[in-house]
Order: structure tokens, then sequence, then C-alpha cells
């Protein structure tokens, strides 16, 4: 492989510069930087400057930026699936069309306009190792991918594009078609605990025992209970408007599966997933106990129905 020409490739379309690896050029000096870079974060240090490196490098510039500031935002009180609104009980949540809304590129999904209703099989969670779901978005658009909705670090929720659409963002057409997505705003790595708590979101809870695909994780940040909350309200109502039902991968002792499951990443599994059961080369959201949030939206639901009866 020309690893300047993939370089050179890969900053026209991600729109970074050698610069960011202190670097003028494309060239052999660029190669040996971004190995160093890789290997100082513990990422294989090829020299290239691909999809996981650039995240990485997009977060850390990022948490330099003093001036952060929260979107001003209309919210709405509707998730949308094939142009028909369906509710969500949750009071911070914005469509792409509204006022500091976010919306995916066109190109950047498979349209369904005008086909019959895409029938969606399961819903799958991600994090996002960024420092805002903004930040998130701005990675999605120069990657030429998308998800359907975003979480950002305050619960606020953002549905970027009509649920009729495929988004890109489960790896392949054969889990993508069949599936909806939400990234939630998490930047993963413990150094970022300090921009949180200097922008007024407080400390990270810090998860130090998970495991994935049989291998116990370092220590990184977990996520903020209102986003927990945010996401428990973003499944209820998707449940809702897709009767996806309210399962998840689980073990033999009937707690949440922490591998890859093939069922999922052959798009015939039904239920909710995080992004590891789909791919052996992804970790989130492990430490995420699908199987016990999902019983507890279950279980209020019950408790409404009991009251209302």
């Amino acid at each position: 492989m020309d690893k300047h020409f993939y370089n050179e490739a890969s900053a026209k379309k991600l729109g970074w510069e050698p610069a960011w690896f202190g670097e003028k050029y494309f060239d052999d000096k660029l190669v040996r930087s971004i190995k160093k870079w890789q290997k100082d974060r513990g990422l294989n240090g090829d020299g290239l400057c691909g999809p996981m490196t650039f995240r990485r490098l997009w977060t850390e510039r990022q948490a330099d930026i003093d001036d952060y500031k929260p979107n001003d935002c209309h919210y709405s009180n509707y998730i949308v699936y094939n142009g028909e609104f369906h509710p969500i009980e949750w009071d911070k949540f914005v469509l792409w069309s509204e006022k500091g809304g976010m919306q995916a590129k066109s190109g950047h999904y498979y349209d369904y306009s005008g086909r019959p209703k895409r029938k969606i099989r399961y819903f799958v969670n991600h994090w996002d190792v960024c420092l805002s779901s903004k930040s998130c978005q701005s990675v999605l658009d120069r990657r030429g991918i998308s998800v359907h909705f975003l979480i950002d670090n305050d619960g606020t929720i953002y549905q970027t594009l009509d649920m009729q659409h495929a988004a890109w963002h489960a790896g392949s057409s054969r889990t993508n078609r069949p599936s909806v997505g939400v990234e939630i705003s998490n930047a993963y790595y413990p150094k970022y605990q300090d921009w949180y708590k200097s922008n007024g979101f407080g400390p990270r809870p810090t998860i130090d025992d998970a495991w994935v695909h049989g291998s116990k994780l370092d220590p990184f940040l977990g996520f903020y209970p209102e986003q927990i909350k945010a996401a428990q309200a973003l499944w209820k109502a998707i449940n809702g408007a897709t009767g996806i039902p309210y399962e998840c991968p689980t073990n033999q002792f009937g707690k949440t599966s922490t591998k890859y499951e093939q069922e999922v990443a052959y798009g015939n599994y039904s239920g909710f997933v995080s992004h590891y059961h789909v791919s052996k080369a992804k970790i989130d959201c492990a430490g995420l106990e699908l199987k016990e949030l999902l019983d507890e939206v279950k279980y209020d639901i019950e408790i409404l129905d009991k009251i209302k009866n």
C-alpha cells in the first residue's frame, strides 16, 4: 500500500492536515509521526490515519477548545418513522428539522423514500468516543456515515433522519438495513474526565470491571445517569413505533451477553443490542447492562398499566 497516497486521500476526505501530527507534507516523516502518535495511545502503529485514528485525533483536538457552549434547541416530543410521528416521553428531544437539530447528510445512508415501510428488527447502541453529540455528528459527516439518534452529555436526544432510511452505522448492509442506531456521547478515555468537569457536566462514572469478547477492559469512562434515562426513554419510543421487543442477547445465566453474537451480525435478531454484539472488532457499549435496563423499562410499563386498570 502507498501510505503517502492513503494519508493524502484520507486527509482530503476527513479534513485533517499533516500539521495535526507536527509535519508539513504527505511523506515518510508523516508516516513515522502517525506511527508514534498511534503507539503512544495504544493503537496499531501502521502510519495510516484511518477512521479510528482520526476519531481519536479529532477528540483530542476538540478537548483543547475552551469555548464549549450547549446548543440552543427547540424541543419536540415525537420520533419520526416513515413520516409518521410517534411519542417519546422525554423533555429534551430535537428533530433534525428543528432549531438546534442535526441532520445526516444525503448520500450517507440508504434512502428509502417512497418505498414500502422499512422493517426494523433491532436497535444498536454505540458510544461515540467524542466529547459531544455535535462533535460526533461532525465526525460522521467527515467519514461519510450516519446514525439515526445521538444522545448528548446532558441527555438531549437528537434524531438526525427518518427511521424509514437505513443509516450507515453498524458496518455492513446486512446489519444496517434491518436496524436503527444511537451514538451516546462518551469520550471513553479517563484522561478526558477533567474536560467534563471543567465544562460543567461533572465527573463521569468510571467503569473498571467490564468484559467484552472474553477480555477485561482497562478502566474507562461510563455514561451519565441522565444519558441512561434518555436511552431508556428512546428504547421505549422505539418499541412503540417499531414493535422491537424489550430483549437483548444473554448468556447462560440470563445476564447481558458480553460477546459477539452471530445471529445479530447476520441481521436475524430482534431486540436491543450493543455494537460489540455485531462485530468482534468493537467494544461499545461494554459495561452497559442492557438486560437490567430493559427490564426496568418493562417493569415501569407494567406498573403504569396496573395503575390505569
